[in-house]
């Protein structure tokens, strides 16, 4: 058999790289689409260089592939002018084009941030009602429903990973808690893709960490089985700092550095 065929957008970014060197193999070729150039294409690769904005532009990135991981976003802590067009539209674009080619599987990459104004004491999960952080954080609780609403009322088989903390090791005490390690996130999103009878699911992406503060119950409804943990640094991290070093606004909250960004709101009715 041919291998199966799935776009990635945004593969110019970490993760995309990651993917590129995790994710093919004789059961996935990688289409690989961004709005920056990538030169060095290799076997089981092709390039599309193209504006998530542009539906039709989408319409022919989408045409003939099996399934989309969806990573084009901008990704700061910035407002709306930055994020309306690629996080917005663009996203909106990517399931509409989806449904009108065919394509059933989509893996769209959500984000911690969505959740950011939880109090870091209290674990999130899978139920847990949305309170984003920042317009970023708006931007992927809206992916989120358009995935929900394309799984429902179109048939779509939906996966969206709310990403945590993606680096090639931890680097400070919070990630001792939120680490996605690239080998983890690739296997998360090869599962992603290849688990059977999916209607919607919402996961956090995240390594098999000891000081794990989300709710992870389901990561076995697409098996997925982390193979790291942040642990592991532990001793090298706490040698450098302490949980007390990370600003207190900050360790409240899950959303970390995105949550004081402009902030002026009242911190005693965020329970």
């Amino acid at each position: 058999m041919s291998a199966k065929k799935v776009l990635v957008t945004g593969a110019a970014g970490r993760i995309g790289m990651a993917l590129r060197k995790g994710l093919p193999d004789q059961s996935w070729s990688l289409r690989l689409a961004d709005l920056q150039p990538i030169p060095d294409i290799g076997p089981g690769e092709e390039f599309v260089q193209a504006d998530v904005t542009d539906l039709e532009a989408v319409e022919k990135m989408v045409d003939g592939v099996d399934a989309i991981v969806h990573m084009a976003a901008a990704v700061s802590a910035a407002g709306w002018d930055v994020m309306f067009k690629p996080n917005f539209i663009g996203c909106y674009n990517i399931f509409e084009a989806a449904r009108r080619k065919g394509v059933k599987r989509i893996v769209y990459a959500s984000s911690i941030h969505a959740h950011g104004f939880h109090r870091r004491e209290r674990k999130i999960g899978p139920s847990t009602l949305p309170r984003p952080d920042s317009i970023y954080g708006v931007s992927k609780v809206f992916g989120e429903a358009i995935g929900r609403l394309y799984a429902d009322k179109h048939g779509m088989e939906v996966v969206c990973l709310r990403i945590a903390s993606f680096q090639p090791k931890p680097v400070n005490v919070r990630q001792l808690s939120t680490w996605l390690s690239p080998r983890d996130c690739v296997q998360m999103v090869r599962c992603a893709l290849e688990a059977p009878d999916v209607h919607f699911e919402a996961l956090y992406g995240a390594s098999a960490n000891t000081r794990q503060i989300y709710d992870v119950s389901n990561w076995g409804n697409i098996g997925y089985r982390p193979q790291d943990n942040a642990e592991e640094f532990a001793a090298e991290i706490l040698a450098k700092t302490t949980v007390e070093a990370e600003p207190e606004m900050e360790r409240m909250f899950h959303g970390a550095m995105y949550v004081p960004k402009e902030f002026s709101g009242d911190l005693s009715k965020i329970t």
